[in-house]
């Protein structure tokens, strides 16, 4: 994962297939905005999530590409949205950048279901608890905040399992390597 001691052409390529990432996240998700903001949020992108799988440079493609889906966000929610999202997503792809390396099943597919967790767990966490505080008005009960950490888990779990777990079989299946082999 360490870019710098890649061969020049190898940074290269990392930085281009980054930058196709993150263009590819702000893609997938601004033309979608009415449904990929808020506590339900069905981010198209966030089936991205599996890259780190495959790609270390998914790591900073979808970090950059949340960052900027945030930020230009046509309903904007200001610099918390804008950071800590983009650290919740920085976060989760490290740790599935990390278990996909573990990789302590013998099924390749259970391997897969678990390092895939961590966006779900931290987007759930991070982003529902912060979302509460952003749009809620007035007093906020901790059943508020709960009810929103398991809208986005619940958001999130669909988006990975169900389309982004059979876009990583695809790519398998053509050819892109995993991080571990």
């Amino acid at each position: 994962m360490n870019k710098s001691n890649l061969p020049r052409h190898g940074r290269a390529l990392y930085l281009t297939t980054a930058a196709t990432i993150a263009a590819l996240y702000v893609v997938l998700t601004l033309p979608f905005a009415q449904f990929a903001f808020g506590p339900i949020q069905f981010r198209l992108a966030e089936c991205l999530v599996i890259l780190p799988i495959l790609l270390p440079a998914a790591i900073p493609g979808i970090t950059i590409g949340c960052f900027l889906a945030n930020l230009l966000n046509p309903g904007n929610l200001g610099p918390i949205d804008i950071v800590f999202g983009s650290l919740a997503t920085l976060v989760a792809a490290l740790l599935t950048y990390r278990l996909a390396k573990m990789a302590p099943f013998k099924k390749l597919i259970i391997n897969d279901i678990v390092a895939l967790v961590p966006p779900i767990i931290v987007n759930a966490i991070i982003v529902g608890t912060y979302l509460t505080f952003l749009l809620t008005e007035g007093a906020i009960r901790v059943t508020m905040i709960i009810v929103n950490v398991v809208y986005v888990g619940l958001s999130e779990m669909a988006v990975v399992y169900f389309i982004g777990l059979p876009l990583l079989v695809v790519l398998r299946k053509a050819g892109l390597r995993s991080t571990k082999e």
